[in-house]
């Protein structure tokens, strides 16, 4: 089971996989928080020199999970992500891309997690943002976030080199992956749900009888 964490960790600490890791990070069910900012870190840290590298490949592929968010957000439009998005961070999310403006919202691409940043994602292209100017926004702040941390990585690296060979950092790695697997599980599950229900809601209000006409 170690080995088995060990190598899938392994496959996300290289270039394509920092690609792929920050594309699922900004898709709708993959969970796991600073999971991508980890990766860039450790990658940093081995390889200083390609610090630079690291923060671009994090960002296309951060751009292009958020991308595809954004083009379900359109296609579902504002009623049908509300199965994906509670009432209340709807609500919030909606006052704020009305009121701030679509760069403004991809800002806020700079924060990391816990901040819900895939609902203001879904929700601008529901709104049907301009997606040039949302995603152009997000590379720029995205290129920020993950060149500072890299930068850090390659400064640091030997104290994170030394933490990576130490049997804490196995335990950390294996509890990221299952809770990124336990994670995934259920924000599969409860977009699975909803799409059910709300599937049973249109077959019911289809086959409800329409209004017989009253007699004079």
């Amino acid at each position: 089971m170690r080995a088995f964490f060990a190598s899938v960790f392994g496959y996300f600490l290289s270039p394509w996989g920092v690609v792929l890791l920050g594309a699922l990070d900004a898709s709708l069910i993959f969970f796991l928080p600073l999971g991508i900012d980890f990766v860039v870190i450790l990658l940093s840290a081995r390889k200083p020199e390609l610090f630079w590298l690291y923060a671009l490949l994090a960002s296309l592929g951060s751009v292009l999970g958020a991308g595809g968010t954004f083009w379900l957000g359109r296609k579902l439009g504002e009623h049908g992500i509300a199965r994906f998005v509670k009432p209340s961070t709807l609500k919030k999310v909606e006052d704020r891309v009305s009121h701030t403006g679509i760069v403004a919202i991809a800002a806020l691409g700079v924060i990391p997690p816990p901040f819900p940043f895939t609902a203001f994602v879904l929700t601008s292209g529901a709104a049907r943002a301009n997606p040039w100017i949302f995603l152009g926004t997000l590379a720029g702040v995205r290129l920020a976030r993950f060149g500072i941390e890299a930068g850090l990585g390659a400064y640091y690296g030997g104290g994170v080199i030394r933490w990576m060979q130490s049997t804490t950092f196995t335990i950390v790695v294996i509890a990221l992956a299952v809770l990124a697997v336990a994670g995934t599980l259920i924000s599969g599950i409860a977009i699975y749900r909803s799409i059910r229900r709300e599937k049973a809601a249109r077959r019911s209000n289809t086959r409800a009888p329409a209004p017989r006409p009253r007699s004079a």
